[in-house]
């Protein structure tokens, strides 16, 4: 994978665009969204500005060409030093069919931080296409918009990432992490249930392996396969991987039959490692026995991750499960090109560069 382009670091003050790309979430419930971008400006100093069709609705899903004249008014405005999307979605590869050379060019030209998750990993790949790095983050409304706080993991993560040029470091872990789920248009529900964790697994590999990261949400990846988004083979030698599944819940199977579809391009003989992240799913406090199955299933990923590898000859192949990025809260920021270290030995994930310059 070569090198791509660094965005500038953040600093208290600057401008931070928010973006509807996918379903129009910030319009349909505007409390949520005031809610994570006062929570957005008030921990890091930020200012929050909205594009023209930022908080529209149904308009969003009918004409997408509003989408992206979004995003590309952002890259090209000097004042905006950031973009964040406010939710995902499930169709902002409906974009790509409106993409010309010129907005590749005008984000090739523009480079600036932008953040996102899940439906947003298209655009991380339109970010790689153009050369440039972005940041697998939170979005307005799911992470830095819950009731109960942007969490301490976050915030440093946050600030290590985006706001200093020196190497991330090792990534903290969490020792709990949240799985209930909360009306987003209930002011007064602030019940928020955190669940023990045992830490990341470090389910194979004995040597320190290095890689640049690239990656994302499962189904969204499996959306692009095959598209003009899709790197190239050898745009995969000498990665990390870093997969997550939704809140759509995928079953331990489904998310096999896509490593297969992996190992059958022969992206898993050229990958260095992979990060797996927590298994996307929320429920109610009325869904308890629900809940106890799925965090009993949760755990049978790590055997596909190791039956597949092993299908294809990897079990060299360094692996981290369970860890706090894509569909869990907390979540840590993961840069798109970014040097990363995976280290069996100590237990831990490292990013080895500054993600910003």
């Amino acid at each position: 994978m070569k090198e791509l382009i660094k965005p500038n670091a953040l600093k208290p003050g600057d401008i931070v665009a928010t973006v509807s790309l996918s379903w129009g979430g910030a319009g349909l419930l505007p409390e949520r969204y005031n809610h994570g971008k006062q929570q957005i400006e008030d921990t890091f100093g930020v200012k929050i500005i909205e594009m023209p069709n930022s908080m529209k609705t149904d308009e969003l899903y009918d004409n997408p060409e509003l989408r992206l004249g979004d995003l590309m008014d952002a890259f090209k405005n000097p004042d905006i030093k950031a973009i964040l999307t406010n939710i995902g979605g499930s169709d902002t590869i409906r974009l790509l069919r409106h993409m010309t050379d010129e907005h590749w060019e005008i984000m090739r030209k523009n480079p600036k931080i932008f953040l996102g998750m899940s439906d947003t990993t298209a655009n991380h790949f339109m970010c790689m296409k153009a050369g440039i790095s972005s940041f697998y983050s939170p979005s307005t409304m799911f992470g830095f918009g819950e009731n109960c706080g942007i969490c301490d993991i976050t915030i440093k993560s946050v600030k290590k990432t985006l706001f200093q040029n020196n190497p991330i470091g090792v990534l903290p872990q969490s020792d709990t992490f949240i799985v209930d789920k909360i009306r987003w248009d209930d002011k007064n529900n602030t019940y928020r249930e955190r669940t023990q964790t045992d830490g990341w697994h470090f389910i194979q590999g004995t040597n320190i392996a290095q890689g640049r990261l690239i990656g994302g949400c499962m189904e969204v990846l499996q959306m692009i396969n095959g598209s003009r988004l899709w790197p190239s083979l050898d745009e995969w030698d000498n990665t990390i991987l870093f997969i997550e599944t939704s809140e759509d819940m995928p079953s331990p199977s489904t998310f096999s039959y896509f490593l297969r579809n992996l190992g059958a391009q022969g992206i898993l003989d050229k990958i260095n490692g992979i990060l797996f992240g927590r298994p996307g799913g929320e429920f109610t406090k009325a869904q308890e026995e629900a809940k106890e199955k799925w965090l009993n299933k949760y755990k049978d990923f790590d055997k596909y991750l190791l039956k597949v590898c092993k299908e294809y000859n990897r079990t060299d192949l360094p692996i981290v499960s369970n860890m706090d990025f894509g569909h869990t809260v907390p979540q840590i920021l993961l840069p798109y090109g970014a040097m990363a270290q995976i280290n069996p030995i100590q237990k831990t994930v490292s990013i080895i560069e500054s993600a910003v310059k």
